[in-house]
Formats: C-alpha cells, structure tokens, sequence
C-alpha cells in the first residue's frame, strides 16, 4: 500500500528537458540567420536585348497577339447547349471571397467544429445530474417449516405477502472523481400469511438515503476526471485550426485557378493569332503556286495552318476546363458548375517587386500556420493522457459512506413524518482496496503515454521543419518567377525583333520566296512560344505569391506583417 501511495505526478526533469526542446525546435532553425532582419527586395537586371531595342519595345510589344483585344473577337468553340456563348467577367477579389464564402469542402469543413463542440458538451454531461426511479411489487406465497412446541405449530405453515416499492433520487458524478445521491424510497407491505399478524397491517416503511463514494488514489482528482473533458476541447480547437489550413488552401488554389484562366485565354488569343497569320502566308503561297512554289512546299503551308487549328481546339478545350474548375471552387449560386457561361477575369497579372525577410517569414509562419497549432495541440493530448496513465498505475482504495433514516407506521405520510424525529438512522462507511501484483498493465501504459508525449514533441519539430520548408521553397519560387519574368520577356523581344526585321523585308515583293514564307511561318511560331512562356512566368509569379501567402499562414486577403508585401498594393 505505501509503494502504491506514492504517485509519480511528475518527472520535473522529463517535463523541463520536453519544454525545452520544443522550444529549442524553432531557435534552432533561426539560429544561423541575423538577428536583425534584412529585408531583400526582388529585383530584374535589365538584359542586353532591352537596351539595344528600347527605343521601339513599344513597337515590338505589338507584334503579336494583342490580350486587349475583346474577348467577343475569340472563337471559343461550342458549348454543349448549342447556345449562344455566354460569359461572365469576374475579379479576382470577387472570385476569393466567393469560394470562401459558397465553396462546398469549406461548407464540410465548417461543419466539422460544431461537430466537435458536441462531443466537448457529451464529455461534460458526466457531471450533470442524474434522476433516476424504480418501482417494484413482490408476491410472495411458499410454503415454511413450521415451529412446533410440545406438539403445538407455533408458526404458519404459509408465508404469504405483498410488497411494493418506489424509489426515486437524485445522483452525480463530481470532477474530484466522487459519486454523490440522495433518494427515498417507500414500501407497502401487506402480510397475507395466515394465522400470522402484524401491527400495523398494512405498513409503510419510508427511507431517505444520503451517500457518497470517492476514490482516495485511483481515479482521484480533478485532473483525471475532466481529461475527457479537455481532450474533447482540444479536438475542437484541432477541427478549427483544420478549418484555418483548409480556407488558406482554398485561398491559395482559387488564385491559382484564377491565374491558370487567365493564361487559358490568353493562349487562345495567341493560338488565333497564329491561324490568321499562317493563313496569311498560305494564302500567299497559293497565289504564288504557279510562279515558284512547289506543290510540297503549299502542302506543307497548309499542313502548318490545320496544326494551328488544331492547337486552337486544344486551347479552347483548356480554357473551358479552366472556366469550370474555377466555378466548382467559387460555387456561386448565379455560376452553377453545369452552366456553359465562361468565366472572363478582369484582373492582370502583376509584376511589381517584392521586400521579403526570410526570418520574419519564418516567424510569421510559426506563429500562424494551422499545423504548429496542430502539433502544440497533440503534445497537450499526449501531456493529458500521461497523466491519466500516470493515476492508473496508482492501487484501488475507494471510500464509501451512506446515512439512512427511517421511518414505519400505518400511512404513507406518517411514515414520512417519523423521519423527522431521526431515531432509526442507519450507517455505514467502507473502503475498498485493490492492487495488481506487479501491476505490469497500468506502468506499460503509463510508459506507452510518455513515450507518445515524446513521439508529439518529435512531432512539433517536424511540424517546425515542414513549416520552414515550406516557406524557403515558397520564397525560391516567387524570386525564380520574377526573375524569369524578366528572361522571358527579352526572349519574347528578340523574337519580336526577329519577326519585325522579316516583316520589314516582306515589304519587297521579290523576297516573298517559299524559302523565306517558311522562315516567317517559324519567326511566328517562335514569337508566339516567347509570348506563352512570358504569360506562363508572369502567372507563376502571381501564383508564387498566393502559395507565399499561404506559407505563412495569412492568406492574401489578410492584413500583412512587414515580412513580405508587394510593393504595389496588391
């Protein structure tokens, strides 16, 4: 029993050494950056082809397909209504605010809290009180061994009688572990057995009951009643901060998808253009079939153009998958999913530079991302736990004690009121004790939960580590993608001024050779590549940034530290 009695609620040094680490775990990964802050601003060297061609980049800029143009200029190829085409322009802030609004997993998501919030209210209805009632009647006639003096029965041969009884009270549970009740009970009896009688007859014996029983090792204490409690609470909390991960994520993918439409139609406006300048060159080629051109050398032309077409189809096919992606995201009630409408964004892509801290973005991240939160929250469910495996390698010593007060006579009422007077009380106190010898089952699950808190603490570091993963590789990206920007727009220029030289010759009747009709149809195709691969960088910039946002846990449409922000106002 003493052995039992002594209770390990707490290896201090076990507790210091886990507190410590998981403090450790985001100092460590701060430790090889300054102190202080340096914030670092994306910049774009101008290139070799941009000095050289400045003085007509406007010029060059309008070579190509124009993305101004009206977006009723572009065949978008059939709906599946047979309809007239109907579009819908959007912006990109509407198109947020949408999906977080009406998007059916955040719906779900949303749900899940409340979900929770019922278990938090079942975990504490424990304590709540309990009315409960019996009833019961009894019917008794058996035959008895008789008493028999000097020949004469001295008792009845029968026993017979009638009982009912009626019970009602109240019970509950206490957080320090003890079970509480009151009840009363009254009885009618009424003897039937003959030649026998009893004084009164019928009787009614009426009772009140007061008792408690508390566990004084096992099970004791406010800590190991109440851990269903907290666990239930930080399962909610758990749900809420999943609501938090799952909103930034939707933030983050209805950008993207947002960005990914924009670039669908402008690969169309790039595709179209490509067919009506081939057609061009085609149609020169054929006028010229009878002069220089080989029957070869037009099929090919031609070949080149049904190429074009093709692309075209494969564009529009995209940018009408894009359209109904975006609308399954944003769920709005006027944009069902299996409504033809296309989706129009009013928004371009942005360019501007961006001041960024790898060290406050990493803390920004730490302090808000939902998974730190998460894992913070496993370790308490672990520290939790622990303590319940802790209280059960304790023996099994229960304290019980009830007082009862009676009262007899021939009505119900006065039977009540003799209880008044209290000379018939009944106690009775107890304890109870059990111990396992070698209680392997409660220290096995005792060392089970202290190897799980460490297993979460573990957990807390990875979490950490993911986290500032996840920023680096966030930050990578969007210096990468503005950095690309830049390259790809020289390409688009060089391949500009590549077409424009070609056109200024076409300009003489006599260079419109096959030889030099082919040479423009690949300057085309090349501009129009340099022209899909600039877009391309300057949507994954713009996608760069929203997965940055969601790196650190805020989200575009939050206000920002001074970590990262773009220098326009984005």
């Amino acid at each position: 029993m003493l052995v039992g009695c002594v209770s390990p609620l707490g290896d201090s040094d076990a507790d210091e050494i886990l507190r410590r680490g998981v403090a450790e775990a985001v100092e460590r990964e701060l430790e090889p950056l300054p102190e202080v802050a340096q914030r670092l601003v994306t910049k774009q060297a101008m290139s070799d082809v941009e000095p050289a061609l400045f003085e007509r980049l406007d010029e060059l800029d309008a070579i190509g397909p124009s993305y101004e143009r009206s977006r009723d200029q572009l065949d978008v190829g059939p709906d599946l209504t047979g309809a007239e085409q109907q579009k819908v322009t959007i912006s990109l802030q509407w198109t947020i605010a949408s999906a977080v609004r009406s998007n059916l997993d955040i719906q779900i998501a949303r749900l899940q809290p409340a979900i929770n919030e019922t278990d938090v209210v079942a975990a504490e209805a424990v304590f709540d009180a309990l009315l409960f009632s019996n009833v019961d009647y009894e019917g008794i006639k058996e035959p008895t061994a008789t008493f028999v003096l000097m020949g004469t029965e001295l008792s009845a041969p029968v026993r017979a009688n009638e009982q009912y009884r009626f019970e009602t009270g109240v019970r509950r549970r206490l957080i320090s572990g003890a079970g509480m009740w009151v009840s009363t009970d009254l009885t009618r009896f009424d003897n039937r057995s003959p030649g026998t009688v009893l004084s009164p007859d019928p009787s009614y014996t009426a009772a009140v009951h007061l008792g408690v029983a508390q566990p004084l090792l096992r099970g004791f204490g406010s800590e190991v009643n109440t851990a269903a409690i907290r666990l239930s609470r930080n399962t909610e909390r758990g749900s809420i901060q999943q609501l938090r991960s799952d909103l930034l994520e939707l933030v983050a993918a209805t950008e993207g998808a947002y960005w990914d439409l924009v670039f669908a139609w402008r690969s169309l406006a790039i595709a179209q253009w490509l067919v009506e300048v081939g057609i061009e060159v085609r149609d020169v080629l054929d006028r010229r079939r009878d002069f220089d051109t080989r029957p070869a050398q037009y099929a090919d032309a031609v070949a080149r153009v049904e190429q074009r077409r093709a692309e075209v189809i494969r564009t529009q096919r995209r940018l009408r998958a894009a359209s109904d992606f975006l609308k399954q995201l944003i769920n709005d009630p006027q944009l069902p999913v299996g409504a033809e409408a296309l989706l129009v964004p009013t928004d371009t892509t942005v360019e501007a530079p961006i001041s960024y801290s790898l060290r406050d973005a990493i803390l920004t991240a730490v302090s808000n991302r939902p998974e730190i939160q998460q894992a913070i929250l496993a370790i308490e469910d672990a520290s939790i736990r622990q303590i319940v495996a802790d209280n059960a390698r304790l023996p099994l010593l229960d304290l019980a004690a009830q007082i009862s007060f009676t009262g007899l006579n021939d009505g119900a009422g006065r039977a009540y009121d003799e209880l008044i007077d209290a000379d018939f009380v009944d106690y009775v106190v107890g304890l109870t004790f059990e111990f396992p010898l070698g209680n392997r089952a409660a220290e096995a699950g005792f060392r089970r939960a202290r190897l799980e808190r460490s297993a979460a603490a573990i957990g807390y570091r990875r979490a950490v580590q993911a986290v500032v993963l996840d920023v680096k590789s966030a930050l990578r990206d969007m210096i990468s993608n503005y950095a690309l920007i830049l390259a790809s727009r020289s390409f688009r220029v060089a391949q500009a001024e590549n077409l424009r030289a070609l056109l200024v010759e076409e300009e003489t009747l006599a260079a419109l050779t096959p030889v030099f009709l082919d040479l423009k149809f690949t300057r085309q195709e090349t501009l129009a590549s340099a022209r899909l691969q600039e877009v391309a960088a300057l949507v994954s910039f713009d996608k760069s940034v929203a997965q940055l946002y969601r790196a650190m846990g805020v989200g575009v449409t939050m206000t920002l530290p001074m970590d990262v922000r773009l220098a326009s106002d984005k």
